[in-house]
């Protein structure tokens, strides 16, 4: 325990430092791993102290996340996760008690999102993600894709008209993270556990030439898939900072934090 207490008093002087730019974290998770370790409070904490305007959050299962709704509606945006915990991750797709599940949680809670799900290939055109995907669709949400790039071309030909937030950005070269954006205006990546975008604290040019062509399509995320990462929020937002700084400002903003305002919040008002 003590361990554990030191690691987030270091998260948090971690990320108290730089917060001159707002950060919009589009890939937070506060699965069951985390909660007994980490109460909702001290979560919340870690977020506002890093200087995280709001938060795209889902969590295995959906009860986490639910508790932290409760105790920061301003912060958090609740994301439905297909997952009862986080070992159906390979298991969902040909899971039939997964679609009760999520119409279950849709009758009982507000969302703005579906996923994150790890969705490949041909399995995106299985009975289970082709019925979530409709229930998506009926209910007006966006789809979290932790996909390849095969997987969301065929979640667009299910749905041409969804919204899809690429998470990881596919873990894709630039030149088909490229493709893919210019063939699809309703796609969007989050950068979350990659780093190859930004080589010694500046954005690597092939990555910096995508941001400037698309600068309304990229957000920034931590991804706290085990509890150990919720440590790094506070220095992830600093790192976010100091290689958003080397891209014009105007451009700088919008992937730090108005892009997920935009995608998110800004349907909401209307």
């Amino acid at each position: 325990m003590r361990g554990w207490i030191a690691a987030l008093a270091l998260s948090l002087a971690a990320g108290a430092a730089a917060t001159e730019l707002p950060i919009f974290d589009a890939h937070i998770h506060y699965s069951h791993d985390a909660w007994d370790v980490l109460p909702p409070e001290a979560a919340i904490a870690i977020l506002r102290k890093a200087g995280v305007r709001r938060a795209l959050v889902s969590s295995s299962g959906d009860d986490g996340q639910q508790r932290m709704v409760a105790a920061a509606p301003d912060l958090v945006l609740p994301s439905l996760r297909p997952y009862r915990t986080r070992a159906e991750l390979s298991t969902w797709v040909r899971d039939e008690t997964v679609i009760p599940y999520l119409e279950q949680r849709l009758a009982r809670y507000r969302y703005i999102a579906i996923g994150e799900f790890h969705l490949y290939g041909a399995d995106a055109d299985l009975p289970v993600p082709r019925r979530m995907v409709e229930l998506a669709r009926r209910h007006g949400l966006l789809l979290h894709a932790h996909s390849d790039a095969d997987a969301v071309e065929r979640l667009f030909r299910q749905w041409p008209g969804a919204r899809i937030l690429w998470a990881h950005a596919g873990f894709e070269r630039p030149e088909k993270v490229r493709e893919m954006l210019r063939r699809y205006r309703n796609l969007w990546c989050d950068l979350a556990f990659r780093s190859d975008h930004a080589q010694g604290g500046r954005p690597a040019p092939e990555w910096r030439e995508l941001f400037l062509e698309f600068p309304d399509r990229f957000m920034v995320g931590t991804d706290t898939f085990t509890p150990e990462r919720w440590h790094y929020v506070g220095e992830h937002a600093a790192w976010s900072r100091a290689w958003l700084a080397h891209l014009p400002r105007d451009v700088a903003e919008r992937i730090a934090w108005k892009n997920g305002e935009a995608l998110f919040v800004a349907p909401l008002q209307h």
